[in-house]
């Protein structure tokens, strides 16, 4: 399911969440590319925990978690907190080393085949 997101600030920022009671029994997974002051994941957690649903676990592609935007993550209900490690942090969980490695060394044959 895609959610609905309205940004009118950095930390301003509105979310729906359609359909919620056809997922009630499922644990939610939020996904968003960049968590900076995670107040969109916030936003969809209290939506979640409102509407009686378990702890939700957000993933995050890019840890930036500016000021205390982890703590207030947590402490807003999320259940896990996972990222990748494109960004050093403590909740970094998902290796991006090999797909970074592979993308490189593609990047490197496409280019010394446009120069041959």
């Amino acid at each position: 399911m895609v959610l609905e997101k309205t940004r009118r600030g950095d930390r301003d920022v509105q979310v729906s969440v359609p359909d919620i009671e056809r997922w009630r029994e499922c644990t939610p997974v939020l996904v968003d590319d960049i968590i900076s002051t995670a107040r969109t994941m916030i936003e969809t957690v209290g939506h979640l925990k409102a509407a009686a649903m378990a702890p939700p676990v957000c993933i995050g592609i890019h840890a930036v978690f500016a000021d205390n935007a982890y703590d207030e993550l947590k402490a807003a209900g999320a259940g896990q907190v996972v990222t990748c490690n494109t960004i050093p942090h403590p909740s970094n969980a998902i290796d991006m080393t090999g797909l970074i490695t592979l993308g490189v060394r593609d990047l490197v044959s496409r280019a010394q085949k446009s120069s041959s």
